[in-house]
């Protein structure tokens, strides 16, 4: 499930809004380590472009 995340993340990171959505339905997909291991991607492939809604997204949602 996660390297579908990334691919579809991947595919809409042209878009902010399509980015925003399809980051949120990931991050409700994924549990534990598999969340971490998206947001340490995400931050890596999308930190200048979505830095700020990368880190909101991730912070709604408890990290365990």
């Amino acid at each position: 499930m996660l390297d579908l995340c990334k691919k579809v993340l991947s595919r809409v990171s042209s878009d902010r809004k399509l980015f925003a959505r399809e980051l949120a339905k990931s991050v409700r997909y994924l549990h534990g380590e598999e969340r971490k291991q998206l947001k340490r991607w995400c931050l890596k492939m999308f930190a200048q472009r979505y830095g700020d809604l990368i880190n909101q997204t991730f912070s709604q949602v408890s990290m365990a």
